[in-house]
Order: structure tokens, then sequence, then C-alpha cells
């Protein structure tokens, strides 16, 4: 049974169709739908039902695709095993925000395909969340504070932002003091996100009000340097604008928990080493960047999900 054929049943299967697994695994439609053919002949049986929206698992399909998925991993770290020390090949699927990631983490990629030439990298750049699993992703770089889930969690560096306005805003407006005071504000927000902010060792909570929202960094700081708002903004994507003089920093006494930035993966007992590489690699980077800040606000979350209640699971 050729283990090929398993990894692409897998991927169809948990896509939905070929023409997604096709483009997961970075090959022709045809070649996957000859994979297939060729597994489901050799078994004799049935593994996923053909429709015109894509394609189904039936009875035995859904049985097998968890052995052929277990078989597979098992595959990939006996091959990393035996490779030459530091050596990685095959492929890693990255899911990264695009707020700042082609600025920041595309660096950091770019330098692991450096090293590692047999290594296929695809990076995704997306605001948006992505499903790991149902999308078929090995691992995201996310940052901000972490929702509860069952995916495993790799810390990599500080987080960092604060609260700025525009001179014009705060001169037509006002700036607030306190975190109370925001309520009487208008916001820049992504969605409905709740602003957390240290009183002492106390963090309040705070949902804002506005009517300018956008899924991402760079436009809210655009909508802050018009002033239309006060926006709770990464340092990475404010520190020009503050140097400027066009943002101002605001309730200072009051700044932002510290956060964090984040290699997620899916559940399972040891992680693929290409997968320990780059958290290595991101671990150096923020080490010898200390100017590289960057806020939950890029990633924010409902006030249910305070840094108390984030469930970390550190990889070894």
């Amino acid at each position: 049974m050729d283990i090929e054929e398993l990894k692409t049943f897998v991927e169809v299967a948990d896509a939905g169709g070929v023409s997604a697994a096709a483009l997961r695994l970075g090959v022709s439609k045809s070649i996957v739908s000859r994979r297939l053919f060729r597994l489901e002949a050799e078994l004799g049986i049935q593994l996923l039902a053909r429709t015109t929206r894509g394609a189904a698992l039936t009875e035995a399909g859904a049985t097998f695709r968890d052995y052929a998925a277990r078989v597979s991993a098992e595959i990939d770290v006996a091959r990393e095993t035996i490779l030459p020390t530091g050596e990685l090949r095959g492929r890693l699927r990255v899911a990264a925000p695009l707020t700042f990631g082609p600025t920041h983490f595309a660096l950091v990629l770019a330098e692991m395909a450096r090293r590692h030439p047999e290594l296929h990298i695809q990076t995704c750049y997306s605001d948006r969340f992505v499903d790991l699993i149902s999308e078929g992703y090995d691992c995201a770089i996310r940052v901000g504070y972490l929702q509860d889930s069952n995916l495993i969690a790799r810390r990599v560096g500080p987080i960092y932002g604060k609260l700025v306005a525009s001179p014009d805003y705060i001169t037509a407006h006002g700036s607030p003091e306190t975190p109370e005071e925001i309520v009487a504000h208008q916001a820049l927000m992504q969605g409905t996100e709740a602003w957390q902010f240290m009183d002492g060792g106390k963090i309040i909570t705070v949902r804002p009000q506005g009517r300018f929202k956008a899924d991402n960094g760079t436009a809210l700081v655009a909508a802050a340097t018009a002033g239309l708002g006060i926006a709770y903004l990464p340092d990475c994507l404010t520190h020009e604008y503050v140097a400027s003089g066009a943002l101002v920093p605001i309730m200072t006494r009051h700044p932002p928990p510290p956060a964090g930035a984040y290699v997620v993966r899916p559940p399972g007992q040891h992680p693929a080493r290409k997968i320990r590489v780059l958290t290595e690699l991101l671990i150096e980077y923020f080490g010898q960047t200390p100017h590289f800040e960057v806020s939950v606000a890029a990633s924010p979350l409902p006030a249910s999900k305070q840094p108390g209640r984030v469930r970390e699971r550190v990889d070894p």
C-alpha cells in the first residue's frame, strides 16, 4: 500500500473533495483521482462517495480514515528520525496573520526555507480565524490571547501594544484617563471585542463602542490617523505614527496586559520536527528583535476569553 495514496485519501476526506485536496497537496486533480482509484482498487472497497459538491466518506471510509491518518503520521516521524541531523523535507502549511505576518513572520519562514532546500513551505496570510484541522494546516502563528480549544500551543514571544488616538480627535473629544471612560468615546475595532487594561495588579475589561470596524490592523491605523476614534493597536503598526506625532499614546497609566505570540498545532502526541524547527526560529527571532512589539488588537477575543482562562499545552 502506497503511503502517498494514504496521505491523499486523508486529505480528500478532510478537505471534502478532490479539488480542495489537490490544492492542499500542490498536485493536479487527476493525480489525486488516480491515487484514490488505486487505493480503493487495492482495498476492494469504496472509501468515498463522489457527489457534484465534492466527496463524502462512506461508512468504511470513515473508519479507514483514522487508521490512514495514524499510519501517515507514524511514517512521517520515521522519515524524520532517519534523516541527517537538521535536514527537513516534505511540506509545511502555515496560517499566519495578515496584519504583520508578511513583514515579520515571513522573514522567519523565508530563513527556514533557505536552511532547508528540500522543504516546501506554503503560507496563508489572513486575519480571519483559520480552522487548522478542517483546512489542512500543519500549524498556525497566532497573536493575542488564545481561545480555549484542543489545539496545542507554544509561546514564542511577548506581545505589546497601546491605546492611541490622533491629536485632532483628542482636541475635539478629549482623552480617556481611566478604562471606564472609554465607553464614552468612539472606538475603532475589529468586531465586538473586549479591551483589557491593567490597574495595578488587577485586569479591567471594557467593552468599547464605535461605528468604524475593520478586520485588519492596518485599516484601523488609517482610521485612527484620520481622527475617527481611539484604537487599541500593535506597537509594530503604530511606532512610526507615534514618532511622527500623527498618533498619541493615551491612558498610559492603564496599559494593556502583555499577551503572547504562539505557534499552535492540532492535537497529537509528538509535534513534527518541522514545526519544532519553526517554533525555535520564531523564539530566536523574538529574542533578537526587541523592537518587534505587537498587540492583542490584531487578534481580539471576547470578554469571556481572559488570559487566565487560556488553556496552553506546551510542546516539549
